[in-house]
């Protein structure tokens, strides 16, 4: 019986990109909300066109996630790396999503396809992220902040965004706060997922470009990420849920990369090259207290 690579469940694929469709419509519903009231200082009521503008922010995420997923599926159909199309999490959450993924079916030919598979993704996001984070710092205002009514939660703010904030606003004074557009927020998660994919640990895009580079040596990198998620997580609540998931796979995998067919094809200079831009990518999008919350 002869295997037949790059098969989908088609059904399973649209029904969840469906599904998280609706999911981030109705987290972008919160945002734009926001946003149109001037950060609660103004009355909103519900309409259906608040719902259509809620629907632009869910675009501006999918095309970030989905973007980073078929970076990866473009490259496995480039080496012929058999593997699925992106799944869609959907989730009620104030992102409305946990990301999209793909899996890969079999093993990597060689180092450098294994990095080039692992590296396509964060570069596709990233470069859809830029644009979509600079339309909506145009789109955003300063006003003066509104006085705390209740619990405030405060999303960290990455290098990329701080610096694209400068470069529109300048220096900010305490006394007024950004009214940020909706797709901002795409932005900011689309950030958040590509720096944390890009950890150098075992299961994730880094765990790849860290084995590409280092070999077996790259478990001992594996375990002192998790360290420092473990220790992350007395520092700000929302690393609870990625250092589970490391800690899991840690478990059910161990800290050892699967290794490539070809497991003794060294990396070429311009894929260090890619390397280095890939760690600045991490610079740029990571904040180490993505999310908190004052009362």
């Amino acid at each position: 019986m002869t295997y037949r690579r790059f098969q989908h469940r088609w059904w399973l694929h649209i029904l969840l990109f469906l599904l998280t469709v609706v999911t981030t419509t109705f987290a972008g519903l919160e945002y734009y909300a926001s946003y149109v009231s001037v950060l609660g200082t103004r009355q909103v009521a519900f309409s259906w066109p608040l719902v259509g503008h809620a629907t632009i922010y869910a675009v501006a995420i999918l095309a970030i996630l989905g973007a980073h997923e078929m970076g990866h599926y473009l490259a496995c159909r480039y080496y012929d790396v058999d593997c699925t199309l992106p799944f869609f999490i959907p989730i009620p959450s104030i992102v409305g999503t946990a990301g999209a993924m793909i899996k890969i079916r079999e093993s990597f030919p060689s180092r450098r396809i294994l990095f080039d598979i692992g590296i396509a993704g964060p570069i596709a996001g990233f470069l859809v992220l830029i644009p979509v984070l600079a339309i909506a710092v145009h789109q955003s205002s300063l006003v003066q902040a509104p006085p705390a009514v209740g619990g405030t939660w405060y999303f960290g703010e990455p290098l990329l965004f701080k610096a694209m904030t400068w470069l529109k606003f300048g220096s900010v004074s305490d006394a007024y706060q950004l009214n940020l557009h909706p797709i901002g927020f795409a932005a900011w998660f689309g950030m958040l997922a590509t720096s944390w994919n890009l950890l150098p640990f075992t299961q994730l895009d880094g765990g790849h470009l860290s084995y590409a580079a280092l070999g077996d040596r790259s478990r001992h990198v594996s375990l002192a990420t998790v360290a420092v998620a473990v220790a992350m997580c007395f520092v700000s609540i929302t690393w609870v849920v990625m250092t589970l998931l490391m800690l899991a796979a840690l478990y059910f995998f161990g800290p050892r990369h699967p290794r490539p067919v070809n497991d003794e094809e060294p990396l070429d200079g311009k894929r260090y090259a890619l390397l280095i831009f890939a760690m600045i990518m991490f610079a740029l999008c990571f904040t180490p207290i993505p999310v908190r919350f004052e009362p």
